[in-house]
């Protein structure tokens, strides 16, 4: 990989691209960047790169998984790149706290100012990236960990991360305070917000009457070609939904092939695998598909921003990830750690992520009353569905391997 090219306008350190042998030119939009505001840090997004893919002159001589490793390492390598350019030029004697998250520019942006407001002496960076790209970076990293705090993926992947020992133990004062499904039994990460999956669509084109209300209702011959799909192997929230569907299969037949089955069908409908979070939004707003799956915040959210998008909660039962927070294991600031750990999971902290970034808090000690009304409303329809995590985390790669080999792309208009 080659090709960065760096520019100093105004004093901040601007990245504008990188290169990668597959998808060639990953072009820098406004979010991947690492600059200066003021006295905050160095911010870092990478979810918001634009692949190459999205042009025709993608190079396919490289399976489907082979070309997103690549892509994958790419944006690692532009991340890594980010932050070792802002330690380097760091200056202000402030200890760098290094935070990985998938949790997005404005929610990290805003515990970053709160955060050294509190403690003037600490720097917070952050990376914001997809939950299974950041288990792949702290894998690559294991024998150097280049972050403190990994905040946000679903308990899945902080499941794997435990066994692969990239996270340490660490009991928060809050530990009581979420049920036993929210937290590591060995005290390696405990939940912070609840994630319920639901399925989108545009509220300009599709009416409220006529919009699925349950799974197998996107399956609907109507919707064929008309389906955006976030790309799953990098979004812990698709790897949940795609995960789901066969463990409803294995609790009916105790066979994944039914889940595969539905996932072919789901191909079958699907006009596009977009490569991020934001590329899904701008489709789905312009209408070139009409409905998703995605995670009821995101969509909340942009409901907020105004884009035309409405949602239904599932009928039959939704996926309700547990999104985690740990310490990283080898972290080389482990006391900002805790302190930041602690700081983003106080009860003020959620509350102020429940009624500004639509997160609903995990922790069973927040009175009802206090909650937004609109998860109040929420928790009353969503049936959660049964979900062995267990199971998902020693099968769910292999399902997902299965999946992108065998199936992504290959039932398009059948």
């Amino acid at each position: 990989m080659t090709g960065f090219r760096c520019s100093v306008p105004g004093g901040n350190n601007s990245v504008r691209g990188v290169w990668c042998p597959v998808h060639g030119w990953h072009s820098a939009v406004p979010g991947a960047r690492l600059a200066r505001l003021g006295a905050r840090g160095p911010v870092v997004t990478v979810r918001d790169l634009v692949p190459w893919h999205e042009t025709p002159h993608r190079l396919s001589n490289l399976s489907r998984t082979s070309q997103f490793a690549v892509c994958s390492s790419a944006r690692a390598i532009l991340a890594f790149f980010f932050l070792s350019l802002s330690a380097c030029s760091s200056s202000d004697g402030r200890t760098v706290l290094t935070v990985y998250s998938p949790h997005g520019r404005e929610l990290l942006a805003h515990y970053e100012e709160a955060f050294e407001k509190a403690n003037p002496a600490v720097d917070v960076q952050w990376v914001d990236m997809g939950s299974q790209a950041i288990l792949d970076r702290l894998r690559a990293e294991k024998a150097n960990p280049q972050a403190d705090v990994w905040f946000g993926a679903p308990a899945e992947i902080f499941a794997r991360a435990g066994r692969e020992d990239l996270i340490e133990q660490f009991k928060p004062s809050w530990a009581a305070a979420v049920s036993a499904e929210a937290r590591d039994a060995g005290g390696r990460w405990f939940g912070t917000y609840l994630t319920p999956e639901v399925i989108a669509y545009n509220s300009e084109a599709v009416s409220d009457a006529d919009a699925p209300k349950d799974w197998d209702d996107v399956l609907d011959p109507k919707w064929k070609g008309k389906v955006l799909i976030r790309n799953p192997i990098e979004s812990g929230t698709m790897r949940a939904i795609f995960g789901a569907m066969i463990l409803r299969s294995m609790r009916k037949t105790g066979s994944p092939e039914e889940g595969y089955e539905w996932l072919r069908k789901l191909d079958a409908s699907t006009k596009e695998y977009t490569a991020d979070p934001s590329i899904l939004y701008q489709k789905l707003g312009r209408q070139e598909g009409l409905i998703t799956l995605y995670n009821m915040p995101d969509i909340e959210i942009q409901q907020k921003r105004g884009y035309k998008v409405k949602y239904s909660i599932p009928t039959s039962g939704t996926p309700l990830l547990v999104e985690g927070i740990a310490i990283v294991k080898g972290a080389k600031h482990t006391d900002q750690a805790k302190a930041y750990y602690e700081f983003v999971t106080t009860i003020p902290a959620l509350l102020v992520a429940a009624e500004q970034f639509t997160r609903i808090p995990a922790r069973t000690d927040i009175p009802a009353e206090s909650l937004p009304a609109w998860i109040r409303e929420a928790q009353e329809k969503i049936v959660p569905m049964p979900l062995d995590q267990d199971v998902l985390a020693a099968h769910l790669d292999e399902w997902m391997r299965y999946w992108d080999t065998n199936i992504r792309n290959q039932y398009r208009g059948k």
